[in-house]
């Protein structure tokens, strides 16, 4: 049976002549322990689809099913239980409270549990060593590097222990070297069997990703598997295609095409009179 299942669904925002279709019509299975990257230019429905897939929004239309029961249709209290036990989020702008210190962050999704606060703290500990910042416990988020705060907010999502960890551009704010120190982290997460979904830009991620997902205008457009350590071929294209190229790179490739042009006449004269002497 597959963990996520989502038959037409649509989501629709707004009223009249201002009505937006983000979501049309989307078909998507996802198996218990895939680790699958979602691409395609802003504004596609990449993160709507997100937030239906993490019970944070309800569909206009059509059926979700997690692990074969009807998840959009349970009552509010049910669906703030599922968001709390079985999903973990990751953002990009990491959402750690500025006034709680790394410990407290992650371990604030305990408290809705009603854990007691020694529990809460060692199990928070525990999740941190795994990320490694267990020697950042008592540090406030201010004082962390855009990685750390990453890895910190990833240790949040992964307290409670869900099933699936859902990732919104996860290394968007991050240099490479810490992206790849998230991405590693993620795939090593992937590893223990977790269920990743991952929006993305950057085609060198899908790397990580056993499978990528292509969106256009609210729709899937394109399902391609992916060997590991390998770009998706599609994601190589879209990125080629879609890359804008700044005035600078422009004239620096023409220069460099002049160059070339400009060597080798004269190379040529060089050998002539080269012969000529001889």
């Amino acid at each position: 049976m597959a963990l996520i299942q989502l038959k037409e669904l649509s989501k629709i925002y707004g009223f009249g002549d201002a009505t937006v279709l983000a979501l049309d019509e989307v078909d998507l299975v996802v198996k218990r322990g895939e680790f699958v990257a979602i691409m395609g230019p802003s504004g596609c429905g990449k993160t709507t689809l997100l937030n239906m897939i993490g019970l944070l929004d309800k569909p206009t239309h059509g059926t979700y099913l997690l692990e074969g029961r009807h998840a959009s249709r349970q009552r509010a209290d049910r669906l703030a239980k599922l968001r709390r036990d079985r999903i973990g989020f990751v953002f990009q702008s990491y959402n750690l409270l500025p006034r709680l210190n790394v410990l407290d962050n992650v371990a604030l999704p305990l408290a809705y549990k009603g854990m007691s606060p020694v529990r809460r703290a060692t199990k928070a500990s525990d999740i941190l060593e795994i990320v490694g910042l267990r020697d950042r416990e008592y540090y406030y988020p201010r004082q962390l590097s855009g990685g750390q705060a990453q890895r910190a907010a990833i240790a949040r999502a992964l307290v409670n222990n869900p099933e699936i960890l859902i990732a919104d551009e996860p290394t968007g704010n991050l240099d490479s070297t810490d992206s790849k120190v998230v991405m590693e982290l993620l795939s090593d997460i992937n590893r223990r069997g977790n269920t990743i979904l991952m929006v993305t830009h950057n085609p060198e991620l899908t790397r990580y990703a056993q499978r990528v997902i292509y969106m256009r205008d609210g729709r899937i457009v394109g399902d391609e598997k992916t060997r590991l350590g390998e770009v998706a071929k599609g994601a190589r294209r879209l990125y080629y295609k879609l890359r804008p190229f700044s005035d600078d790179e422009i004239l620096s490739g023409v220069s460099a095409l002049m160059k070339r042009v400009e060597t080798k006449p004269s190379s040529r004269r060089n050998t002539k009179k080269k012969a000529k002497n001889a």
